[in-house]
């Protein structure tokens, strides 16, 4: 949900790349077609580690509340009517999820979740667990079912048809026993080509070759949307290099961190054994990788710093740009990367490339080798022999984020596909799962949000006439793109056979990286999707002022045609408007009507807005995250205030229903109870210690519990609607309370 938490499997992921089991997604290297999407996707990280691709989530007080833990709280809009039993069953809510026992005035989300929680616990291969996770296991389940089909068929399939490449990629990557019996021999030529590295031309030229095959060294390069101009791509260089998932990793001082910089230490050497190096070798490589990335993550600008747009926005010539990088050729680079005719780049992070070019200067080509061959390594283990596979999900997988187990083999192989072969998958899951009712019912929802921010634009009382005119316009111009393109991918260029796995994806890499960097210098293509049709998420693009819902998050319990509109507008509701005031967070409120970074605001109404905005960073500032480690209030400042935009614009859409004017009950709660506990069961789940500090640490969204009871906190209709008192936990002073839209 806008950067709520989805993110996209798109060239420009950093360490997650071709990673199957929950690890996350950065924008930093290979590089972000979407890189802001970052802080622009439904918030879903949650899912974006758990379920891949990604590549995508208050405290108590003294007194409670008169309220549901009867049927009928007093002081409720509610309670007068009588009950209905609409709604309930398969297409309502399951009561057995809420626990009773806590007032929702205390703590709604343990009202609203704790049954669940309870009586759920996290899947071994999971790092957490939640109603997203569920849907896209749902979702795998429906692309293996159709992946083993098309593996069954594919010696019958129409050769270099989408119905072949789709059998061959899944057969490949199930075939653990060729797989195993290649080992590392598929890598040996590229390994030869970093052996024979003997001038820095031959250095550059490998560094080009391995970006192009999906391995994120020294820096990250793909093309994007100007953000000055946004109907023109434009050449992107930004930070990256690194093994470790934060350039804090790498520089903090505390005891986690520091035993986190031992663990990674000994997993790279464990890499190096495995590739055959003996064992000293292996540690002062590993020590010599260690050492040259930790310069790197010097250099590279924090997680905070770079969600200002304007700290990442540097136009340069060639010229410019080789001028900050004397010992780097980007002529030379450009013609290995297979495009010479670049011209202009925005260089996002300078000092970065400054310190880059220091490297290079003053590190042997020894020490460049031993990184480029660490980096291809770290690339490629999970699609390597189980060896190689069990050492990286040791470390990326169990140390990073908690995970017991592997996924199993199948559900791997399914996302390798979808991240390869996304859209030839994706037609295949919308033909089973999303009918075109389907499709026109979600638009309906879509534009009956659109409306509720228009009305809400236009009596803002802290906008004066120029922004709000300047708002509107925007709000107006948004693109909506909902369950599927409008036209697929093309992926005949994209040669795959039923083996050897890694070869399918290297060339898949290559294919990817080459339709990327040939969009540079060219017209911004609108049609684009960021993410493919099964993927569990939903995005806000500032570049193209679009809103895009996948199929894939377009299902119960999300969206559910035979639901009641509470639940709907609570959850699907609450997902497009968390997406549509993206547009408007401290990010998305840079970009006008366009898609330009360009100020359309007025100086006052300005000034509103930050003061506003602050009031929310420093409520999630305020929040534990686990043990003395809080949420970083401006590194969740974007996703925080769209929940808090979305929820709220989706309760005035409800408001419009004739099901919110009629108070009548379903399953014991009023229309208006109904809809916040939709809201939070969106974010139902439950994670592990491990990936709590680590989402907190790099992950622009909330943690689920407080992305609940975070916005509802500011609501005075949620307090309304449980009978809730100034007093009660669930409900901000007045002079704390952070309203925006």
């Amino acid at each position: 949900m806008s950067r709520i938490a989805l993110r996209r499997p798109l060239p420009g992921l950093t360490w997650a790349q071709g990673k199957n089991y929950p690890r996350l997604s950065l924008p930093n290297d290979f590089e972000e077609d979407l890189v802001l999407l970052r802080s622009m996707t439904l918030g879903l990280m949650l899912a974006a580690f758990a379920a891949w691709p990604v590549a995508a989530q208050a405290q108590s007080g003294s007194e409670t509340c008169t309220g549901l833990v009867s049927p009928n709280p007093s002081g409720s809009t509610a309670g007068k009517q009588s009950d209905s039993q609409a709604g309930s069953g398969s297409h309502g809510l399951d009561l057995a999820n809420l626990d009773r026992s806590v007032s929702p005035c205390k703590e709604f989300y343990e009202f609203a979740s704790g049954g669940w929680m309870k009586t759920h616990e996290i899947p071994a291969a999971y790092p957490s667990w939640g109603n997203f996770n569920e849907l896209a296991q749902h979702n795998q389940e429906i692309l293996h079912q159709i992946l083993d089909q098309e593996s069954a068929d594919r010696a019958k399939a129409k050769p270099g048809s989408i119905d072949q490449k789709l059998g061959n990629f899944f057969a490949s990557c199930m075939n653990t026993t060729a797989i195993d019996t290649a080992g590392t021999k598929p890598l040996e030529p590229e390994m030869g080509r970093i052996a024979a590295i003997r001038t820095p031309a031959e250095l550059e030229a490998e560094v080009a070759r391995l970006q192009n095959l999906g391995a994120g060294v020294l820096f990250g390069f793909s093309s994007r949307q100007d953000f000055k101009n946004s109907t023109q791509e434009i050449a992107y260089a930004s930070q990256g290099g690194l093994g470790l998932p934060d350039r804090d990793d790498y520089l903090k001082k505390d005891e986690h961190s520091k035993e986190l910089r031992e663990k990674y230490l000994a997993h790279v050497t464990k890499m190096f054994e495995l590739l055959g190096d003996p064992a000293d070798r292996a540690a002062a490589e590993a020590k010599t990788v260690v050492t040259l990335e930790t310069s790197l993550a010097e250099a590279s600008m924090t997680r905070v710093e770079q969600r200002d747009p304007d700290n990442t926005y540097h136009k340069m010539d060639t010229a410019q740009f080789q001028a900050i990088t004397p010992h780097f050729s980007w002529k030379r680079y450009f013609t290995d990367r297979g495009f010479p005719g670049i011209d202009t780049i925005n260089v996002a992070q300078p000092k970065f490339f400054e310190s880059l070019d220091h490297e290079l200067a003053s590190q042997p080509l020894s020490t460049w080798k031993v990184y480029l061959r660490w980096h291809l390594i770290n690339a490629l283990a999970p699609d390597l022999s189980q060896a190689f596979v069990d050492e990286d999900f040791d470390f990326y997988g169990r140390t990073l984020t908690g995970a017991k187990q592997l996924l199993p083999r199948w559900q791997r192989c399914v996302r390798a596909t979808d991240r390869q072969l996304g859209e030839a998958l994706g037609q295949k899951y919308v033909a089973s799962t999303f009918p075109p009712e389907a499709k026109a019912a979600a638009l309906k929802m879509v534009h009956n949000l659109i409306s509720a921010l228009h009305d809400d634009l236009e009596t803002l009382p802290w906008m004066d006439q120029k922004t709000r005119a300047a708002a509107i316009q925007k709000l107006d111009k948004i693109m909506i793109k909902v369950g599927y393109p409008d036209h697929w991918r093309d992926y005949s260029a994209y040669h795959v056979v039923a083996g050897p796995y890694v070869e399918n994806i290297l060339r898949g890499n290559e294919f990817e990286s080459h339709l990327n960097l040939a969009r540079i210098g060219k017209p911004v293509d609108r049609s684009l999707w960021g993410m493919t049709p099964p993927t569990v998420n939903a995005y806000y693009n500032p570049s193209m002022n679009e809103i895009v819902f996948p199929a894939g998050i377009l299902q119960p319990p999300f969206f559910d045609p035979k639901a009641d509109d509470a639940l709907n507008y609570g959850g699907i509701g609450a997902v497009i408007g968390h997406e549509m005031t993206h547009g408007f967070d401290d990010e998305g409120s840079k970009f006008d009507s366009n898609g330009n970074l360009k100020n359309w605001w007025t100086p006052q109404d300005l000034q509103n807005f930050h003061k506003r905005a602050e009031c929310v960073a420093n409520q999630f500032d305020s929040y534990v995250a686990i043990e003395d480690v809080h949420e970083n209030g401006h590194l969740v400042l974007g996703e925080s205030i769209a929940d808090l935009g979305g929820v709220t614009i989706a309760y005035k859409a409800f408001e419009k229903t004739s099901e919110f004017r009629s108070h009548k009950r379903i399953q014991g709660f009023t229309p208006q109870q109904r809809f916040f506990l939709a809201y939070a069961r969106i974010w139902t789940g439950k994670e592990r210690p491990a990936y709590v500090r680590l989402m907190v640490k790099i992950n622009p969204h909330p943690l689920g519990r407080y992305r609940t009871i975070g916005p509802l906190s500011n609501l005075e209709q949620f307090a309304r609607a449980f009978g809730c008192h100034g007093n009660d936990p669930m409900v901000r002073p007045t002079a704390d309370r952070c309203k925006i839209w």
